[in-house]
């Protein structure tokens, strides 16, 4: 299928195919005109791939484990793994979060809050 078939059946555009295919995520071939033309399965990959960033997985871990779970079935222990790994990132920035918070709370009102705050402890 052409480009831009697949972008519409994707519900995403050509320069989006285009950018998946420069950074190695989708492949096609081209043909004798010119035009670049890409299997069926390539509709359900574009939208694992969407589903995955929705997820908060990042085009580059996409594509370091495209390999291993595009054929991967649903219930694969590999899918679970990546996602125990995902929450385990999440949590260490939801701290990373509230300690930041935390910081900028304590330098409400304090003149400059710029400045070293003077810790007590």
């Amino acid at each position: 299928m052409r480009i831009g078939e697949l972008a519409a059946q994707a519900g995403t555009s050509t320069d989006t195919v285009r950018f998946y295919e420069k950074i190695g995520l989708l492949t096609g071939r081209r043909l004798a005109n010119g035009y670049r033309d890409f299997p069926p399965e390539a509709v359900s990959w574009l939208l694992y791939v969407r589903t995955a960033q929705t997820l908060g997985f990042s085009l580059a871990e996409i594509g370091r484990h495209g390999e291993e779970l595009r054929d991967a079935p649903d219930s694969a222990d590999a899918l679970s793994a990546l996602f125990e790994e995902k929450i385990d990132v999440i949590d260490a920035r939801m701290a990373e979060l509230a300690a930041l918070r935390a910081e900028l709370t304590t330098r409400v009102g304090t003149g400059c809050p710029l400045r070293a705050v003077a810790r007590v402890d």
